[in-house]
């Protein structure tokens, strides 16, 4: 077990040190993201659903059998 605190890191050094030194907030953020699905909603359109399908009877070949009493 260890006490002290793991660090990942991933993607290039270089880039994490210059994201350190220019303090900006990154391009996708929760509130940009909520923007654009509400743009979405806004945009769609209204539509029917396809009405429900004709009733189909199926025919298995193979499936067919008779069925004989003998009294």
């Amino acid at each position: 077990m260890t006490d002290t605190q793991l660090e990942l890191r991933l993607g290039n050094p270089r880039l994490t040190q210059r994201s350190r030194t220019n303090p900006r907030p990154p391009p996708f953020t929760s509130r940009w993201w909520f923007l654009q699905m509400h743009q979405l909603v806004d945009r769609a359109l209204d539509w029917q659903p396809a009405p429900p399908a004709r009733p189909e009877q199926t025919w298995l070949p193979g499936t067919h059998r008779h069925v004989s009493i003998n009294s």
